[in-house]
């Protein structure tokens, strides 16, 4: 995005109109795949329903944001109203490349600084709720210890969006009550356990939202009964209110960030569903060796790849030198013409919706799961950390639209270039693939219908809407 346009939305976001009827305030957790579902969720509110929405983050965050906003239009965006929130300093470190866990604890400097932002927030709440008829809190649910002040407003609620998909917000309801996870028996033999996805120091963090959760009126969802049904069966029974509202990126792509990205550009020279999109988010990380036995693994399979090939981020994206990930020797010369490797930011859902995109490896981040299936793309699924193992679960066993790179049980072993190999194989060029793929375009079809008028989760956001405007 060009500066002149981030500077206008800057002056934009001052206009405030000061006597609402009812108005919307999103509070993300500063992490970019949460910082992606708000910005969807506030564009989707303010194109479709036209009420006014405001989204807190520092500047910094806020700018990622806007930054990174794939796939939305870009005029929604300018009807947001973000407001920059001051974030104390903190550290931000590069990620730890050869620790034994896979989870980016480089960013809990980023937990322990946001953890600062509840007399701020209150401030804003106050100011916002004595000019509005009702104020609705959207949050994250690790922004809950810093929306605990809403209680004390008599015109405002919140609600938690969570940005995880009902498998995952179950299992954990289902571990926090001492109730047992209700899937078959075989399921249940197969189903990752929390074991080595979450470390002690998110735990820690997760015990200081907690005891504030329950301030909420109802959560919200982006997933959908489509995809979900059975697992928001099983949640109905533990929350207040839910809506399952997903997806809520744009189902149609009538914007396209960047028309001109090398990535769509050289997708567009390919034959139909012949593409790999190689991609893990913006929490993993990847050691040397692991980077040169995935090349390995890519080159061998001789298969067409564009090989997104980033490291983590830090807690703040505008600071500090990003550590180049090393490839074999002459291995961008060798895939010429087969593979594309890019290590700037890319358009996923673009990528992804593309007719030249037959399969996705992924680590199973929520918003790369949602938006493979939103799109029919089959997925080879690498989880790395957190709820990434049960979303590759779901997608493999529930599902059935992906395939398994690694088991999670053999998380501490390397994955070989012939397991790369092989997977990509099976997934672009069987009779296995083939139907996986089937699976995957008609379940997005289902998907996409759901979000239109008379689907699910459009009657479902429409029910969420009306009662927080009644």
């Amino acid at each position: 995005m060009k500066k002149t346009q981030l500077g206008d939305m800057e002056d934009r976001k001052e206009v405030r109109n000061s006597d609402h009827e009812v108005v919307i305030v999103m509070v993300p957790f500063p992490i970019q795949g949460h910082l992606n579902q708000f910005l969807q969720f506030s564009c989707l509110i303010s194109s479709s329903y036209d009420l006014p929405v405001y989204y807190l983050g520092s500047p910094t965050l806020n700018r990622q944001a806007r930054l990174r906003a794939n796939a939305l239009n870009p005029s929604d965006i300018a009807k947001i109203h973000f407001h920059d929130i001051p974030i104390p300093e903190f550290a931000s470190p590069p990620p730890v490349f050869d620790a034994l866990s896979k989870f980016p604890l480089h960013h809990k400097p980023l937990w322990d600084a946001s953890l600062l932002l509840r007399e701020p927030i209150a401030s804003f709440l106050r100011d916002i709720s004595s000019k509005s008829r009702r104020i609705v809190v959207v949050h994250d649910p690790f922004m809950s210890y810093n929306v605990q002040d809403v209680s004390s407003l008599p015109n405002a609620e919140s609600y938690i969006f969570n940005g995880i998909s009902a498998l995952n917000m179950y299992c954990f309801v289902c571990r926090f009550r001492g109730k047992p996870v209700q899937l078959g028996e075989e399921l249940l033999k197969k189903l990752p356990d929390l074991e080595g996805g979450i470390p002690d120091e998110m735990r820690d963090f997760t015990a200081i939202q907690s005891p504030h959760m329950g301030i909420r009126s109802g959560d919200i969802l982006n997933t959908s009964k489509v995809i979900e049904g059975d697992f928001l069966e099983l949640l109905v029974e533990e929350s207040k209110q839910q809506w399952a509202i997903g997806p809520i990126l744009p189902t149609k792509l009538d914007h396209i960030s960047n028309r001109n990205n090398i990535c769509l550009e050289w997708l567009n020279k390919q034959p139909p569903r012949s593409v790999l999109y190689v991609s893990f988010g913006t929490t993993s990380i990847f050691s040397d060796r692991e980077v040169i036995e995935l090349a390995m693994g890519l080159e061998q399979s001789r298969h067409k790849f564009i090989w997104v090939l980033r490291e983590a981020d830090r807690g703040d994206i505008f600071t500090g030198e990003a550590r180049k990930l090393e490839l074999p020797e002459g291995f961008e010369e060798r895939v010429k013409g087969v593979g594309l490797v890019m290590r700037e930011w890319a358009p996923q859902p673009e990528i992804l919706a593309h007719s030249s995109t037959g399969g996705f490896m992924s680590h199973c981040g929520w918003n790369s799961c949602i938006e493979s299936i939103t799109m029919g793309v089959p997925i080879a699924a690498w989880p790395m950390h957190a709820d990434q193992p049960k979303n590759g679960f779901l997608v493999t066993e529930i599902l059935k639209i992906g395939l398994t790179v690694r088991e999670w049980d053999k998380r501490a072993e390397l994955v070989s270039a012939s397991t790369v190999e092989n997977v990509v194989r099976k997934l672009m060029a069987s009779e296995e693939g083939d139907a996986i793929r089937k699976r995957a375009e008609e379940l997005a079809e289902s998907v996409r219908r759901s979000t239109e008028k008379g689907g699910s989760s459009r009657i479902e956001l429409d029910s969420f809407i009306a009662h927080i405007t009644r």
